[in-house]
């Protein structure tokens, strides 16, 4: 199962310098606001757990942090060990596994909104890749 992940993930090109760029100037406004979306939901404590929000906003700030390093120089074993870890620990404190696509959504959306359509369409499947395989981080990870 691993194996055939990181072949998906060595499929997604890295995205170039100016896309970088843009999105190096927008993550800081857009993790405030995907935080602030995410905290709106009625849903909200469901999706990260009891007395997790500190730790979901700290996600929403260190998540696009760790994608624009990965941007700039992407290497999907890392890609992967990384997002298996982070299940790993996210879950252990409580989050749902609909917390990944709900906020990972949140993300697109924002992303579509704020940057140039070239940006959005080199970024986007990094995002959708965690997505499509969320069931199988999960089993991975159980």
């Amino acid at each position: 199962m691993k194996d055939k992940l990181l072949e998906t993930a060595r499929k997604i090109k890295e995205p170039c310098e100016a896309t970088v760029n843009e999105f190096r100037e927008k993550w800081e406004q857009l993790s405030i606001e995907g935080s602030r979306e995410l905290s709106a939901r009625t849903d909200y404590e469901k999706l990260i757990g009891k007395g997790n929000q500190k730790m979901a906003e700290d996600n929403n700030r260190n998540f696009p942090r760790f994608m624009e390093s990965l941007f700039s120089d992407y290497k999907p074993e890392v890609f992967l060990e990384t997002v298996l870890w982070v299940f790993r620990a996210y879950r252990s404190h409580g989050f749902h596994t609909t917390y990944w696509p709900a906020n990972l959504n949140l993300w697109i959306n924002l992303l579509k909104k704020e940057l140039s359509p070239k940006a959005f369409e080199e970024i986007e499947p990094f995002y959708t890749w965690i997505i499509v395989n969320i069931p199988i981080f999960v089993k991975l990870t159980d």
